[in-house]
């Protein structure tokens, strides 16, 4: 699977699956594992038969984006066009050139913390973490050499791309799983559906609210920690949601935690004990903007966060207490009591 750097999203969903929502509705909870993590469809419908075939039309969905958007598959249309040695221009599909321009303005509001151009680094790091051996500083600076933005050239008129550095790899995985959630919500809503949830292992877009309810519930998760939440949840509808941290997936060197978060300006990961929460009005954003505000100064984080009309709460660990920072609009989102 091509999200091996999983974004670290641990949003834990409260959900209640099996009870009624009212005479006609039920929720309908579908799950198999896509692209390296469990993928979690919520259905609220008034017939199981037709959630079912609506579940498994979002799960061919989203196994047609992934042979596009995958770095692990080889024969994936993104692997395809990193492994080509020509530097002229190349057709790709509608559904690559809108990610990839999606992640152009995404490199641009982000001032340059996310970038896509970061192939070479997440192949390195992904081996350190595996082999647990911390790369050397001659190795970095060669993948980091191999990054840069500026050497992707998007053609949006021809529908072309050009890869004007040679062995410069493409990474999706911080965007990617967020921009499916997202079209699976439109798709939903195409067919009548507007009220449903997508966990794209972490990555959640959701429509209306549950009958009922004032919203889907979700859980935000204590930092360095996998299981404990923080007491307080989230109450949130038609938007989506996406929290990065480094619980899961690092390396720990000379008494510093790497995080899988790489940092395109050092080559390294985040070493600083962070968990980021982005509400964003679309899948895509809360993603990139969770990885952003990951690497970014706090206060710089905020600022990027307004430019893309999101709100976020960081929690910092700091001499073992948790400090919690949200920009003024995330109170907005909590769940009353």
């Amino acid at each position: 699977m091509y999200y091996s750097r999983l974004k670290f999203l641990f949003v834990c969903i409260v959900l209640f699956v099996s009870s009624f929502a009212s005479a006609q509705e039920k929720k309908f909870l579908f799950t198999q594992t896509k692209m390296g993590s469990p993928l979690n469809i919520i259905i609220v419908e008034k017939d199981s038969i037709n959630a079912t075939i609506l579940a498994q039309q979002c799960f061919q969905l989203v196994d047609s984006f992934n042979h596009i958007y995958s770095d692990y598959d080889s024969t994936s249309e993104l692997s395809i066009l990193c492994n080509s040695n020509s530097s002229f221009p190349k057709k790709v599909s509608p559904a690559l050139l809108d990610i990839l321009l999606v992640s152009k303005k995404a490199f641009e509001k982000s001032q340059h913390s996310f970038d896509i151009s970061i192939g070479q680094l997440s192949l390195l790091w992904r081996k350190s973490r595996k082999e647990n051996a911390f790369p050397s500083a001659a190795k970095v600076a060669e993948a980091k050499n191999k990054v840069g933005f500026q050497y992707l050239q998007i053609d949006s008129a021809n529908k072309t791309v050009t890869i004007l550095k040679p062995g410069l790899r493409l990474d999706l995985g911080g965007i990617a799983k967020g921009y499916i959630a997202q079209k699976i919500i439109d798709f939903l809503h195409l067919k009548g559906v507007h009220s449903a949830l997508v966990d794209a292992g972490g990555d959640i877009s959701m429509s209306g609210a549950p009958p009922n309810s004032k919203g889907w519930i979700v859980g935000i998760n204590v930092p360095e920690q996998t299981d404990e939440l923080l007491n307080t949840k989230l109450s949130l509808q038609n938007i989506s949601v996406a929290t990065s941290g480094d619980a899961y997936q690092y390396i720990v060197h000379n008494g510093k935690k790497y995080a899988h978060i790489i940092d395109p300006g050092t080559g390294y990961g985040v070493n600083f004990q962070r968990n980021v929460t982005v509400v964003a009005k679309d899948g895509a954003t809360a993603d990139w903007l969770a990885t952003a505000c990951s690497i970014l100064p706090i206060k710089t984080a905020y600022a990027v966060a307004k430019q893309a009309n999101a709100e976020v709460f960081i929690t910092v660990l700091e001499k073992g207490k948790i400090k919690p920072y949200q920009t003024n609009g995330f109170e907005n989102y909590w769940q009353k009591k």
